[in-house]
């Protein structure tokens, strides 16, 4: 287990007693603080070099629906969906009375990428859709394909031997490299996954099993990028799948959004000027959250409202949303969490990045709402809440979401944000998504120690 800080003292002075502007000292002494957007975003970020185009994210969702007849074919627990990668999008009003949100501040729904099919986290979204991609792109190629055909010839002999001559790796704290190994072994490339130290051991065992290479490395995530990044290079048959800087990621995670707008209308729940909609998205290197923002924001415009959740001690995207403001000068323009005295350790893996993704931080830093930090005493409380409640099974770093009305609501920040954005007479029709991120293939006695911990703390 990594080493974890002591715990930050519960005895802060209350949230909603804190000044507006953002104080990085309470940031630095690991207290939970939310940074809000001061103004609107009313329209997409310039389609630059760092954009992406809504054209891409129509074309990834077209790419997915030419590969569902392969994964179907691969994965018989798609067989059900016909090959589709989704998750349910749920009502939980147990939890929302056990989170103390009242109905006249709106609905909480869970989007369940807890339970996403393969690798059981959202990685599965951009993870195998980079490596569908990448799959496509050497078929294709090839002449063993075209984008008419049947993709399930994929799966035959003459395509897993065109595979097997290349090499797909990534650095990853966990899910995303179960996400990659998973997908790049089921068609027949070899894979390797580089770890970082606070990757978890039944993630590696659970990789080693589909005979993907698992490569330990003693820093952190971003030490175990670099060194993917450096062997990848040395090989010219190896496709590195950089979490940091790779659009094919976002995409993945972007095409999410037109899936969520068909679940909210059938839960007749309407997005607009007087129905808001809040999204709370657990966030490491911004890749994932980032994505998902975008295509919301593509569908939704001003109406959509995302927050990152980061743990109190790796906030590497709040960081960098206060880099370059006035006042934060000092931080530079792509700033670590040890610059300003934090260790990055938390027992949320996936969320235990130092350096936020400054492509993600393009795409999607100019629409989003803010981003909270949430101690990681909370996120065991909130993931016990969710099995008691509503028997979701969760890991720590998918509770970070469950978090967020309460900073809108209890903040100086957050009610500001509301009453900036002229929302406060429209919250009781406001609709928010708690995004759940990883969970379902955690190992029972890891799974019951959380729980044992959760309910630890919330009788503290």
């Amino acid at each position: 287990m990594p080493h974890l800080p002591p715990a930050a003292s519960q005895t802060h002075a209350p949230l909603a007693d804190r000044p507006a502007a953002f104080d990085l000292q309470a940031l630095q002494r690991g207290e939970p603080v939310l940074w809000a957007a001061s103004a609107p975003a009313h329209a997409l970020p310039p389609q630059d070099g760092a954009g992406i185009s809504p054209l891409e994210v129509e074309a990834t969702v077209a790419r997915w629906r030419r590969f569902a007849p392969l994964l179907e074919r691969l994965f018989p627990e798609l067989q059900a969906q016909h090959g589709v990668i989704e998750s349910e999008l749920l009502p939980v009003p147990g939890l929302q009375h056990a989170l103390g949100m009242a109905r006249d501040f709106g609905t909480l729904l869970v989007k369940a990428d807890h339970s996403l099919p393969i690798a059981g986290s959202v990685k599965a979204r951009g993870g195998i859709h980079e490596v569908l991609e990448h799959a496509e792109t050497l078929a294709l190629r090839h002449g063993l394909l075209t984008l008419d055909g049947d993709y399930r010839v994929l799966a035959e002999a003459p395509a897993r031997a065109l595979f097997a001559q290349h090499q797909v790796a990534v650095g990853s704290t966990g899910n995303l490299g179960l996400a990659i190994g998973v997908m790049a072994s089921a068609l027949g490339f070899r894979a390797v996954v580089h770890m970082s130290a606070d990757a978890k051991d039944w993630k590696k065992a659970r990789l080693r099993v589909r005979g993907v290479e698992v490569v330990e490395h003693a820093g952190d995530y971003a030490e175990a990028v670099a060194a993917g990044r450096r062997a990848a290079q040395a090989d010219p048959a190896c496709h590195f799948v950089d979490d940091e800087r790779s659009r094919s990621l976002l995409l993945g995670y972007a095409a999410a959004a037109p899936h969520l707008a068909r679940q909210l209308a059938s839960l007749g729940r309407r997005v607009d000027a007087q129905h808001p909609l809040f999204v709370y998205l657990p966030c490491g290197v911004g890749g994932a959250p980032g994505g998902i923002a975008f295509g919301l924001a593509q569908l939704f415009e001003a109406h959509v409202h995302c927050f990152f959740a980061e743990p109190t001690r790796a906030p590497c995207f709040l960081l960098q949303m206060l880099a370059g403001t006035p006042g934060f000068e000092f931080l530079g323009n792509n700033p670590s969490v040890y610059d300003v005295g934090l260790d990055n350790r938390t027992e949320a893996d996936g969320l235990a990045v130092p350096r936020a993704s400054e492509l993600a931080a393009a795409v999607a830093g100019p629409l989003l709402g803010g981003v909270y930090t949430v101690e990681d005493e909370a996120l065991f409380r909130l993931l016990h809440a969710a099995a008691v409640n509503e028997a979701l099974r969760i890991e720590p770093s998918a509770a970070a979401g469950f978090a967020g009305p309460a900073m809108l609501r209890d903040t100086a920040a957050g009610r500001a944000y509301i009453e900036r954005h002229g929302l406060r007479p429209h919250m009781a029709e406001a609709t928010h998504i708690a995004w759940t991120t990883g969970g379902l293939f955690v190992p029972q006695d890891e799974y019951e120690r959380f729980l044992a911990r959760g309910r630890d703390a919330g009788c503290r």
